[in-house]
């Protein structure tokens, strides 16, 4: 079937120059790559892989129960009204 219709989508340059460099070795450009992906979509009648939210790793999760501990009070920190302040602080802490 010849080729008629064409596809006009808008990308951040960076991942585009990181697509070209990615497919350039397997021997493809971006719209054999993108052709593949859509007839795959067609074959699997949807998208060909599972879309879902990322899983935070420990630390992540570690990070989010802090920020939650301090939010609610659980841990006590410093307020600062001004960059100068916290300056202060932390040139305080260094002498320590």
């Amino acid at each position: 079937m010849p080729k008629s219709e064409t596809l006009h989508i808008r990308i951040d340059p960076e991942i585009k120059t990181s697509v070209d460099a990615t497919l350039k070795p397997l021997g493809l450009s971006t719209t054999e790559a993108i052709n593949i992906f859509l007839h795959q979509v067609v074959l699997n009648g949807g998208l060909p892989f599972a879309i879902r939210m990322p899983e935070p790793n420990m630390e992540t999760i570690a990070a989010m129960k802090e920020a939650q501990d301090i939010s609610s009070g659980r841990i006590k920190t410093n307020a600062y009204h001004s960059v100068k302040q916290l300056m202060e602080d932390l040139c305080s802490d260094a002498d320590d």
